[in-house]
């Protein structure tokens, strides 16, 4: 695998069932990111959120900006990757909109610090052009050994 985004999204350890980014965009490794979702129609959730009126659940909103920020994070080429990452906090996060089947969320992650095994990052994902998401995601992981 060359292609350096390609091998940065594979670091997520999601099945295919709940990975919610779909590609990369851009990426400063270890510091900043970009990368993109699409709603699909034949989404088994998407079924009963809400029937008739289907929109992107906002608690899986939080979940695809942690995958972004994850992904930047575990890409740093200074850090080795953390195993048994996962989401550990939310802070200040609106869900200011949502997304319909067929409509593309584009997620956005910066680090903004890191202590020991703690992984704090801005996100925020937009969709037709309106912001859809704000806040902070604090990501944990199994310590490096020393």
């Amino acid at each position: 695998m060359s292609d350096p985004l390609a091998k940065a999204l594979a670091l997520l350890p999601h099945g295919p069932e709940f990975r919610f980014v779909d590609r990369l965009l851009t990426l400063d490794p270890g510091h900043a990111g970009t990368g993109e979702h699409i709603v699909r129609a034949n989404d088994p959730f998407l079924r009963g959120h809400f029937p008739g009126h289907p929109i992107f659940p906002g608690v899986l909103l939080v979940e695809a900006a942690a995958q972004l920020a994850g992904t930047v994070a575990q890409s740093d080429p200074t850090i080795p990757a953390m195993s048994g990452l996962k989401l550990t906090a939310i802070r200040n996060v609106k869900i200011l909109g949502t997304a319909r089947p067929g409509e593309v969320i584009t997620l956005s992650a910066k680090i903004s610090g890191r202590f020991a095994n703690l992984v704090q990052a801005t996100v925020s994902a937009v969709a037709n052009g309106q912001m859809i998401l704000q806040g902070e995601v604090t990501l944990s992981g199994e310590p490096h050994p020393h």
